[in-house]
């Protein structure tokens, strides 16, 4: 995963301020005077994994020009309760409208960087490396493949367009290719897009035993028992890159990390993972 773009975090907090505050932000406007200045602290109520501050830099200075910012905590820290993560002030008006933007992102990016910083401890001293998937919230995959990495976690595949990978309704489709489905689709893959690496997922053995000797680069194994994965594994025996997925949690990823699978997918990393507690105190 690449760093992020400047533009797409602007594009995305603009999005969620007009979202937010609409023709205008009525208590504020209400109760503040226009020239009155503001301080405030965003500070980690829980131990987490910082991601996504300049979602939250952003925030404030679309806001208003007149904020200043000091960061405290950098994205990829792990952080203990209490530990400042930003300092901001200026006009109030500007503080208290960006203030739950600002939250919303840090804390959702945070809480997938959090997730994932649990998983990649959970498998450390083995070989393996956590993986994530496309089950991310539309239009924000590529902030949580960033919190992911932010978590130590590594990135799947972007979309359907940067890897191939053969799932089993690809091979439901072709079932009546010659000499098998995962060789038929091996094969035309290779021929549409020769630079793309190819995966295929197996359920079975006897479909590891194909998509190796259809020369797959990766073999994605498919809710199999730790007891199939080593066999699966040795099966393999290096000739393509071993990913195990399907109901990954924290209490089976080390079990599954110690077949010595070369990767474990989590989806949960994105799409279950909770918000961390993360306020902005005013002073």
């Amino acid at each position: 995963m690449q760093p992020l773009r400047i533009a797409d975090i602007r594009r995305a907090v603009r999005a969620a301020l007009a979202e937010d505050i609409g023709p205008g932000d009525a208590t504020t406007l209400a109760t503040i005077p226009r020239t009155a200045q503001a301080r405030a602290t965003m500070r980690a109520r829980q131990p987490l994994t910082v991601a996504g501050l300049a979602f939250a830099e952003t925030a404030f200075r679309l806001r208003s020009s007149g904020v200043q910012i000091k960061l405290r905590a950098r994205d990829g820290q792990r952080v203990a309760t209490g530990q400042v993560l930003l300092e901001v002030a200026g006009p109030a008006r500007a503080l208290l409208s960006a203030e739950r933007v600002a939250l919303n992102f840090v804390q959702r990016l945070s809480g997938i960087a959090t997730l994932t910083a649990r998983f990649v401890d959970s498998v450390q001293g083995t070989s393996t490396r956590i993986l994530d998937t496309r089950k991310t919230t539309p239009g924000w995959r590529r902030f949580e493949k960033y919190a992911v990495t932010c978590g130590g976690g590594c990135n799947h595949r972007y979309g359907l367009y940067d890897q191939v990978l053969i799932k089993d309704n690809h091979l439901a489709t072709l079932r009546d290719a010659q000499p098998n489905a995962i060789a038929a689709a091996v094969q035309r893959a290779r021929r549409r897009f020769p630079r793309l690496q190819v995966e295929v997922e197996a359920d079975t053995l006897t479909q590891v035993a194909q998509a190796v000797a259809a020369g797959a680069d990766f073999i994605l194994l498919d809710n199999m028992t730790p007891a199939q994965l080593r066999r699966a594994v040795k099966l393999v025996a290096g000739r393509a890159q071993t990913e195990a997925s399907g109901g990954v949690d924290l209490k089976s990823v080390r079990a599954l990390a110690r077949t010595g699978v070369d990767f474990i997918s989590v989806g949960a990393l994105t799409h279950s993972a909770p918000a961390v507690d993360i306020g902005l105190d005013f002073a």
